[in-house]
């Protein structure tokens, strides 16, 4: 059973202009303040967060506190 209503409706985060399946993070707004995020390749597993704690974590993507996640290593190769 879902733990989650069934109509959200899901935005995906990607460029406009991106085609193919991703892997995406996709959000819906839902009632009750709450946020909903799931992956395009996993859409059954679904994490639930509130607004205000969404709020928080988009503002500090904004201010830069968590660039270092994205930070890689330009020497790396793939074998």
């Amino acid at each position: 059973m879902a733990d989650h209503p069934a109509d959200l409706t899901w935005t995906r985060a990607a460029p406009e202009d991106t085609e193919g399946p991703g892997p995406w993070i996709e959000i819906a707004f839902g009632p009750g303040g709450l946020v909903h995020l799931r992956e395009t390749g996993d859409p059954g597993t679904v994490v639930t967060t509130t607004a205000q704690k969404w709020e928080a974590f988009a503002q500090g993507v904004v201010a830069g506190e968590f660039d270092h996640f994205a930070e890689t290593d330009v020497t790396a190769t793939d074998d």
